[in-house]
């Protein structure tokens, strides 16, 4: 019985798992719990799954979770914690094995490095943990002897797809195993057969509202500017150590297809489901068995066509500056997902327009550069200190440029 750890329990990923749990619950226990501030979810989830430990990163809340579950169970024996320090606390804790890095968010990477720190199996469904600290995020992997799995339907396709001998994260040697590209589909989001002109106009509610998948705002905002495939794209050159003429990524509007390996021999493994999360995440907790996810398998003789097509970089800049970031250097891609983060957020209160994402990305990266492209990016503190940089540079853009 694996013993688990749900970092960011209260949101989508967090949620999924635990239905994956609910289906099989001889194979695992869920031993700690963190959200930010959901105290209502966190509360029910306690009651039913009855953890050792849970996290609050908002301290209030904390202690508004404490004092309800003293009332509800005087006898309850589940630890409330508080705070960032806590996140990295339970993440190490030895009260489990597992680990679900579904934190959304820079706010996720020291959490999900103390795992990795620790030696445990990282569920890592947290873009951000390779978008910012690829080379250390990996180096500290196999330094500890850490298993990485991803969670994301993309990365867990290709993953799926690779012959078992190659599945060694971040020392992946695509070539000797006869692959010549690794493939990375995309719905293309809400907008995508939108007329260019409409783009800048485009409402956060009409943005969030993804055609094939349910996701939080952020990642829904994400994926409507192609951000989130730019992300994934970074992602998988440190999961699968792919060189640039490696990756490719190609619409896919169905998202059937969640990604594809393309071999040598002109061979080409796709995987292939329902565009549902809990299939790539039964799969990473249950690996190398399977277990029932809870999804229901494709119909064939329900399914449409399936088409694909190109990402237009004046459709999708974001997408365009996400993987032109990702072989400029980690300086680069920590720039701009701290970027992006300020951006989305900021159009989501109403404060920008969508159109205007792109262009705080684009100009915290190019502002950046001369300070940080020579630099040596060779420890947490220093991501970090670049990533608070980032987020002063954008903020700063935002007031003095787009909201005067």
């Amino acid at each position: 019985m694996r013993k688990l750890c749900i970092l960011g329990a209260t949101g989508s990923i967090g949620l999924s798992t635990l239905a994956v749990v609910r289906e099989n619950p001889q194979a695992f226990r869920v031993a700690a719990l963190t959200a930010h501030s959901n105290v209502e979810k966190m509360f029910e989830l306690c009651l039913e799954f009855h953890p050792d430990q849970v996290v609050m990163v908002d301290a209030q809340a904390a202690a508004t979770l404490a004092r309800q579950l003293q009332q509800a169970q005087p006898h309850c024996v589940t630890e409330v914690l508080s705070g960032r320090d806590g996140l990295q606390q339970v993440a190490a804790a030895s009260v489990s094995d597992t680990v679900m890095a579904a934190i959304v968010g820079g706010a996720g990477l020291a959490p999900t490095l103390a795992a990795v720190n620790a030696g445990k199996r990282v569920l890592l469904a947290n873009k951000e943990a390779l978008v910012m600290s690829g080379q250390l995020f990996m180096d500290a992997a196999r330094q500890s002897g850490a298993e990485i799995l991803p969670v994301d339907s993309e990365h867990n396709a290709i993953f799926q797809c690779l012959p078992r001998e190659t599945q060694q994260l971040g020392s992946c040697e695509l070539a000797e195993a006869g692959i010549e590209k690794i493939i990375l589909t995309g719905s293309g989001g809400p907008f995508r057969e939108l007329p260019l002109a409409e783009l800048a106009t485009q409402t956060p509610a009409a943005a969030c509202a993804h055609p094939n998948w349910e996701m939080g705002q952020k990642i829904s905002v994400d994926s409507a500017t192609m951000m989130n495939k730019g992300l994934e794209y970074i992602e998988a050159r440190w999961l699968f150590n792919c060189q640039q003429h490696q990756l490719q990524v190609v619409l896919h509007p169905q998202s059937v297809i969640h990604s594809m390996v393309s071999y040598t021999d002109g061979s080409v493994l796709a995987q292939m489901g329902r565009p549902d999360m809990r299939t790539p995440i039964a799969h990473c907790l249950s690996f190398p068995e399977r277990i029932h996810s809870g999804v229901e398998p494709l119909d064939f003789m329900a399914l449409q066509n399936l088409t694909f097509a190109e990402a237009e970089a004046a459709r999708y800049p974001c997408l365009a500056l996400a993987i032109d970031a990702c072989w400029r250097g980690q300086w680069a891609t920590t720039a701009l997902n701290a970027a992006n983060e300020v951006a989305v957020a900021r159009f989501l209160a109403e404060g920008i327009g969508f159109t205007d994402i792109a262009r705080v990305c684009q100009h915290v990266v190019t502002t950046l550069e001369a300070d940080y492209s020579a630099l040596s990016l060779n420890s947490i503190d220093a991501i970090l200190s670049l990533d608070e940089h980032a987020r002063q540079c954008a903020n700063e853009f935002i007031e003095q440029t787009i909201t005067c």
